[in-house]
């Protein structure tokens, strides 16, 4: 799994695309918060908007133009809460005293994330029972803990899948669809054949096809399409020039704490093949050109390194549907994607396997 992921502002922008604006209310009637003002922070369409408003004799009434169903913040007395609205009109209930009891109906994809939530909650309260644990552990039951862990997150996709299957007209399915894109085709495309067609023709639907079909092109077998960017001294370098040699095209930043922690494994890899026909070509998701070079000569990275200095917007990652890092692409000596993610020791094995 992917510590660093851009999947979020993937999602927020995908379900804030339909056709046009349409206007959009939230009523809230919160006893008790009479004088105190409500901050609302929105992604309408890939616009970051933060909004206020005053609570007047316990009610507060926000009125904008949502171009369709998203997640919104409201903060109320420096506590965030998290909802789905839509266009029409919502309205939000409760007591100031009991803030978790917040209601909020006239939102049917609120509905069906609260659906969701009680269909997991059985495993939400494990992983919560878990993590207490895990904080008072020995290593040795930690080891164990994180196996528990994992076992969990499986069930929850399982569920997932399970509610994706049972709600394919659901504008939720597609949320939950698309925050698992950052696990690649393979596992997004069979959830999205389970959408409704009327689910798929929503711009966020549409939105989301475009998704796979970008990812699609990293599938293995593909051919990797070439590429050209700039390298540290500003040359322009094209992934064709490589031709002839299993080259690992690895996406990954110098904030990248996962990353930074995955490079020792490649250049391990590197000087154990770099005379066998294998190279490393090393895609930065950095935007400032002095971080990136630091890192470099910090974590004594000797292969081609470039990058168009553009962060998550980099031309090579998003042509590739990268959202998470560190992630990378093996391709042998015709530019055909062998391998992906290769971590750890997996790629010096993949590669004993390839350069015998």
């Amino acid at each position: 799994m992917k510590l660093f992921s851009n999947t979020l502002l993937v999602l927020l922008c995908l379900l804030g695309t339909v056709a046009q604006a349409q206007n959009t209310t939230l009523t809230g009637q919160i006893k008790g918060l009479s004088g105190t003002t409500v901050k609302i922070n929105t992604n309408n369409n890939g616009v970051f908007k933060a909004d206020s408003v005053k609570v007047i004799n316990d009610v507060f009434t926000w009125k904008t133009n949502l171009t369709g169903p998203q997640l919104i913040s409201l903060v109320i007395e420096n506590h965030s809460y998290s909802y789905f609205i839509g266009p029409g009109h919502s309205k939000l209930t409760g007591t100031k005293e009991a803030s978790e009891a917040y209601k909020l109906t006239g939102s049917p994809m609120q509905d069906d994330a609260k659906a969701f939530g009680e269909f997991i909650k059985d495993l939400t309260d494990q992983e919560a029972f878990l993590s207490t644990a895990y904080g008072k552990a020995s290593a040795q039951e930690k080891e164990e803990l994180n196996k528990k862990r994992e076992a969990l997150k499986t069930k929850k996709k399982a569920r997932a899948n399970q509610f994706i299957a049972d709600h394919p007209k659901s504008f939720f399915s597609i949320y939950l669809i698309a925050g698992r894109t950052s696990y690649g085709y393979a596992e997004v495309k069979p959830l999205y054949d389970k959408l409704d067609e009327s689910a798929k023709r929503t711009e966020a639907g549409k939105k989301l096809s475009q998704t796979l079909e970008t990812l699609k092109k990293s599938l293995i077998g593909n051919q990797m399409a070439d590429f050209i960017q700039a390298d540290t001294s500003g040359k322009q370098v094209k992934l064709s020039s490589f031709r002839g040699k299993y080259v690992l095209v690895d996406f990954w930043a110098s904030w990248c704490g996962p990353c930074r922690a995955e490079n020792p494994n490649v250049l391990k890899a590197y000087n154990a093949y770099k005379d066998k026909g294998f190279t490393v070509v090393g895609i930065s998701l950095d935007d400032k050109a002095a971080n990136w070079k630091k890192a470099i000569r910090d974590d004594k990275m000797p292969w081609t390194q470039l990058s168009d200095l553009k962060g998550w917007k980099n031309e090579v990652s998003t042509s590739y549907g990268i959202e998470g890092i560190p992630s990378n692409l093996l391709i042998d000596p015709t530019g055909k994607i062998v391998a992906k993610d290769l971590r750890g020791e997996m790629l010096e094995s993949k590669l004993k396997q390839l350069l015998k």
